[in-house]
């Protein structure tokens, strides 16, 4: 069984979380330049298996796209042309960046450290694989 990996897409940053061999875990891994996105994941495919990448999708309040779903959509093709193999696939990501200060604060993050939008979209990018898992969990239920 191959990690999975989730991807929390932005104009400029990228979070990226994986989860433990077993799927059982979610884990910050890293924050990279967007621009290097798929340079990171064809290093990483190189070190580890992957079952599937997930991409937080961000929709507004009435359900509509939000401004980077059309690259979050290229990227994601670009992956499933890059990386035929793989399970590529997304999940609804509204207010992960909220939710991910949130669980800053409730788990004692130095104001300073809450400031680094990095760590933000590294979290973020853990609840969205986390909140992916529970999906494919509730979905074999």
């Amino acid at each position: 069984m191959g990690r999975i990996l989730a991807i929390d897409y932005g104009f400029k940053r990228t979070g990226i979380a994986v989860t433990d061999p077993l799927q059982l875990i979610a884990t910050g891994l890293e924050t990279i330049h967007t621009k290097d996105l798929f340079d990171f994941l064809k290093n990483y495919l190189e070190k580890e298996t992957l079952d599937c990448i997930v991409f937080g999708m961000p929709t507004r309040d009435d359900g509509s796209d939000s401004e980077p779903v059309p690259q979050i959509k290229g990227a994601m093709r670009k992956c499933k042309k890059l990386f035929p193999a793989l399970c590529v696939d997304s999940i609804d990501e509204s207010y992960t960046s909220i939710m991910a200060f949130q669980a800053m604060i409730d788990g004692g993050v130095k104001k300073m450290k809450r400031r680094n939008k990095a760590l933000i979209d590294k979290v973020s990018a853990t609840i969205i694989l986390q909140s992916y898992m529970e999906h494919k969990q509730n979905k074999t239920l």
